[in-house]
């Protein structure tokens, strides 16, 4: 699905963060974006959203060279990005305005898709939203707030689903159960998940593959299979315990 050919990219006068950079990700893969602050995570993140453009190499997703957003992809922000000013199922429905406005132009929607349908409140019930519909952001919690961001974005219907640090400023239980939700979430639909996190018991639930970046510049990409992902009850078994001490070490390396 996603393949970058020799990726470099780098800021205005700054060493490069990605150089000669090759990594492939099938659909229906789950991969976590780990490394220490500053190795490039986001950066990459925003590449494969279409938002930052390599300096040279490409980026292909479905053989499609990526030069701005693409609509079968959807991104979700550490802080929400919720209007304050709209309801719950107002910001939902806010992509789906968007595209009635636009129309399958091939920028905003796929292009022949067919008319948008406004009907979110199935979306909202599986998300536990039903009842705050008429809510505001400033009235609900973080993790309501987080579900909302989560509903805006699937009722597009993305393959790709973009994740960054989306849950770090929440609780504990709260974390775990939205971690829960999303993995649930892309087994239903399918969806190919990259998620950014900086914490390193997240990744090992919700990666089946982890690539951890290092200090710039990132050359060869470090892949970690983690095919115990999959199965109920990982996260507290053993093979996860040792999971994490093995990307603690690797990381303390990078």
């Amino acid at each position: 699905m996603i393949t970058l050919e020799k990726l470099n990219f780098s800021y205005a006068n700054t060493a490069p963060v990605f150089e000669t950079f090759n990594w492939q990700v099938q659909r229906g893969e789950r991969w976590a974006l780990l490394g220490p602050s500053g190795c490039g995570k986001t950066t990459l993140l925003y590449i494969l959203a279409g938002l930052r453009f390599p300096t040279s190499g490409e980026l292909l997703i479905d053989g499609e060279k990526i030069t701005r957003p693409r609509p079968h992809s959807g991104l979700i922000l550490q802080e929400y990005g919720l209007l304050p000013w709209a309801t719950v199922q107002e910001n939902v429905e806010l992509g789906l305005r968007v595209r009635g406005f636009y129309g399958a132009d091939g920028i905003h929607a796929p292009r022949g898709e067919t008319p948008v349908n406004f009907d979110v409140l199935p979306l909202l019930k599986d998300l536990r939203l039903d009842t705050l519909t008429d809510k505001y952001p400033s009235q609900i919690s973080g993790g309501q707030r987080q579900r909302t961001a989560i509903a805006r974005t699937l009722i597009l219907n993305p393959d790709l689903l973009l994740m960054d640090e989306p849950f770090s400023s929440l609780d504990a239980l709260t974390r775990a159960d939205l971690q829960n939700l999303t993995l649930k979430l892309c087994d239903e639909k399918n969806l190919t998940l990259i998620m950014v996190t900086h914490a390193i018991e997240e990744a090992a639930i919700m990666g089946n593959k982890i690539l951890l970046l290092g200090n710039p510049p990132n050359t060869e990409p470090l892949i970690i299979d983690n095919p115990n992902a999959e199965k109920e009850g990982y996260r507290d078994s053993q093979a996860y315990t040792e999971l994490c001490q093995d990307l603690r070490q690797r990381m303390e390396k990078a």
